[in-house]
């Protein structure tokens, strides 16, 4: 003769499925959150914080060549970080001589307040013969606008150059960039990995 069946166990079975199945829903929640927080947390370090550039064209030889990969800082230009003979990234929106908004990498010459000066085939900041390493020594440094051969910088102004002079369109041709411009610091060369490290 068979059993009949206990509602009680029957109910307690469908419990333990509900459970079960309300456990899984909350796992998948919690996964979702912590996804949704690690993307937001990504946008944010981007935007903000750091970002990955490339080099494009020859502008900084033979600092930085074509299609080496950066790091770039963001947070150091609020706090008046940026400072002569730093690299830094530029967006181009707004600057003549570069249609449309890229990122440029160009060298820091001079800092708000400071005279710039071309002349002589070389760079004069504050009225001293400024010392270029980076600079090879068969490259000269002549002015391409008379308007920004001789320049004193104004409150968040800098003037920029690429050490390839010969080959860049910087300050010489559209004048001193504001702070705004400016992306961030190269923080790190990251590929070639034979060049791996900080660029000077």
């Amino acid at each position: 003769m068979k059993r009949n069946q206990n509602p009680d166990i029957t109910q307690t079975g469908e419990q333990r499925q509900r459970s079960r199945q309300l456990d899984l829903l909350m796992e998948i929640l919690d996964w979702a959150k912590y996804i949704l927080f690690a993307i937001l947390l990504g946008l944010l370090i981007v935007t903000f914080v750091i970002q990955r550039n490339s080099v494009i064209g020859h502008s900084m030889d033979d600092t930085l060549h074509d299609q080496d990969q950066l790091i770039v800082e963001k947070v150091s230009k609020w706090f008046n970080g940026i400072k002569a003979g730093d690299i830094v990234t530029i967006t181009t929106a707004g600057l003549p001589y570069h249609p449309g908004d890229v990122h440029i990498v160009k060298r820091v010459i001079g800092e708000p307040g400071d005279t710039i000066e071309i002349r002589d085939h070389a760079v004069y900041r504050n009225g001293e013969l400024l010392v270029e390493p980076y600079v090879s020594c068969e490259v000269d440094t002549d002015p391409h606008n008379d308007q920004y051969s001789t320049v004193t910088l104004k409150e968040d102004e800098y003037y920029v150059m690429g050490d390839n002079r010969c080959n860049s369109t910087d300050s010489r041709f559209f004048g001193p960039v504001h702070k705004d411009l400016i992306i961030g610091e190269v923080l790190l060369r990251i590929s070639p990995l034979n060049k791996f490290g900080v660029p000077r």
